[in-house]
């Protein structure tokens, strides 16, 4: 027996006049492209670069031009109009803003000698002390509270940073080679003499050094003032190639006297800036 079934229902948008509206409604390519640069501006960074991106020409255009990342950067407190210089490439400056830290880890002693390898640990070995120890001084921020000291015999320690697990990828590294800060912070104690030193070296992926920086041996006498001084350095084009930074800082006591009279470190740190 024959089956029949049911013809199909059309609809005629037209003759029901209802074509022209849904013509008329506006998309997202409709906006004009200051309201669009304003609504991309708040995407997060990651998503305005890995999707937004690749939507269409006009959005690539968008995301690799400088409004959005303009606005960013004003709006959540990366630059300020009145007093900053005006950055060469606004993408660039809003994620190395957003990365700027310390990727020096345990730098202030408070997870004892976790994150840091021990080199020498000469004398009576390394140790924790708080602030300001024995015949020292205060430190300049009252939020420091530790330090590590050495002894009468030579004293390193060691940590090895990998820049592209802390976020910063390898084009970024080769093609814009921002500035690698390196600060650390010394003092002795005072009534007795010591030495200290800072070494840094940029190491390839394969751990070749690149650049290398080391410090004079500074020595500090006798019935010094212990007050605490800051060395800095900056690496600045250096190159394409750099995946890490080992840091390294040593130093001892000019008394030989037992127990822990050498140099005191506090506050390391490796940041990467525009």
């Amino acid at each position: 027996m024959a089956t029949h079934s049911s013809p199909k229902k059309t609809f005629d948008f037209a003759a029901r006049g209802e074509l022209s509206f849904f013509e008329s409604m506006a998309t997202i390519g409709d906006m004009h492209e200051d309201v669009l640069v304003e609504i991309l501006s708040y995407v997060p960074a990651r998503e305005l670069v890995r999707t937004c991106r690749v939507v269409c020409r006009m959005w690539k255009d968008l995301v690799d031009g400088i409004h959005i990342w303009k606005g960013k950067c004003i709006r959540e407190g990366y630059f300020k109009k009145n007093g900053d210089v005006y950055p060469k490439n606004w993408k660039v400056f809003y994620f190395l803003q957003s990365l700027k830290k310390n990727l020096l880890k345990n730098p202030c002693a408070e997870e004892g000698f976790n994150h840091w390898t021990i080199d020498h640990n000469g004398g009576d070995n390394w140790k924790i002390e708080a602030l300001p120890g024995g015949l020292g001084s205060a430190f300049p921020d009252r939020h420091i509270k530790n330090y590590f000291v050495t002894s009468y015999g030579l004293c390193q320690k060691s940590q090895l940073i990998d820049l592209v697990a802390n976020g910063l990828w390898e084009n970024l590294l080769d093609e814009f080679q921002p500035k690698i800060v390196v600060s650390d912070w010394y003092a002795a104690r005072r009534d007795c003499g010591c030495v200290y030193s800072l070494e840094v070296k940029l190491l390839s992926k394969s751990k070749t050094v690149l650049k290398r920086y080391k410090s004079k041996e500074i020595k500090i006498p006798q019935w010094s003032d212990a007050k605490w001084n800051q060395l800095t350095h900056v690496f600045e084009a250096y190159g394409r190639g750099v995946r890490f930074v080992w840091f390294s800082h040593k130093g001892q006591d000019t008394q030989f006297w037992a127990g822990w009279y050498g140099v005191r470190v506090t506050n390391s740190s490796v940041t990467v800036e525009p």
